[in-house]
């Protein structure tokens, strides 16, 4: 959120020197739509709290749209995005959608499309005896915000309420339980929980049952959610329309060397037009053997019997 990109700056410029400036080009797109973010995101803030009809007292009712720092990304020019579904609060919602129509009005005709399951949020929850500071992801913070409206929920009304299948909600809400914030109990259906907000450290034991199976529901510190998809996923996805024609080629020639498929591929792919490198090619077809759809002999690619 702070924006802090000297040092990925100062390795750009190198980059630049060893490799030529072209081939940087979509690095240089993201370094620069961080800077832009830091520089919208102070624009937007300062309007919406200077809009009119603004009432003094407003931000305190709702979540302050100053908490909200928005990481704005160019969709062409980064690499592509997990995103999964995530039902966040309304208040959390109107904020959503206060900062994307004023992004709007200023950058006409772009729209933001939220990845509301990315980012983190730091929060600060206040019991009858004590105070508790968390940096979480947002599905963690939806899941404990819940708990303003009641102080228990079922494992399968909360991840309902909040859009993702219960396995994954109990997984995540695991992170609650390992501070003390949430106990879980045993309902009438064994596999459906109950979690209850723990108020003060006294009440922590008084409708809790020890649950040996817990355990399988924490979730790692680490598990930061991995927001971009992985080289060989994405290289996969982008390589699996080229497949078919692949295959049909092999069923017509028999047996092709990997420069003869990658040669014919440029040649006649032109709806999607065929732009992978010859390695990327070699990457995938030892995917499509390892899944014993092809094999190679003496150099030649073949389907497989």
């Amino acid at each position: 959120s702070d924006f802090d990109i000297d040092s990925d700056i100062r390795m750009l410029e190198l980059l630049k020197i060893h490799f030529g400036e072209s081939s940087m080009q979509k690095c240089e797109i993201m370094l620069n739509d961080l800077i832009d973010s830091k520089r919208t995101n102070s624009n937007i803030k300062t309007s919406l709290l200077n809009a009119p009809g603004t009432v003094a007292g407003q931000e305190e009712a709702e979540i302050s749209h100053d908490v909200l720092d928005a990481t704005i990304i160019s969709s062409n020019f980064w690499p592509p995005i997990q995103t999964e579904d995530l039902a966040v609060p309304a208040s959390v919602d109107k904020l959503l959608s206060d900062f994307a129509q004023r992004f709007h009005q200023i950058k006409t005709p772009r729209k933001l499309l939220w990845k509301k399951n990315l980012g983190t949020v730091k929060l600060e929850l206040q019991f009858e005896d004590r105070s508790m500071q968390f940096t979480v992801v947002p599905v963690q913070a939806a899941i404990i915000m819940r708990f303003q409206e009641k102080p228990s929920w079922t494992s399968k009304a909360l991840a309902t309420e909040i859009g993702i299948p219960v396995d994954s909600l109990n997984r995540r809400i695991g992170f609650w339980t390992s501070k003390g914030v949430l106990t879980e109990s045993v309902g009438p259906d064994a596999d459906d929980h109950i979690f209850t907000i723990v108020d003060s450290m006294s009440d922590v034991n008084k409708n809790s049952i020890v649950n040996e199976s817990c355990e399988a529901f924490q979730m790692n510190e680490d598990e930061g959610e991995s927001s971009v998809a992985s080289v060989e996923e994405q290289l996969k996805k982008e390589m699996t329309v080229y497949e078919k024609f692949i295959i049909g080629m092999l069923t017509n020639f028999g047996n092709m060397t990997l420069d003869k498929i990658h040669n014919t591929l440029k040649m006649f792919c032109a709806e999607p037009s065929y732009d992978k490198s010859l390695q990327q090619l070699q990457s995938f077809l030892s995917g499509l053997v390892s899944d014993e759809k092809l094999e190679m002999r003496d150099g030649l690619y073949l389907l497989k019997k």
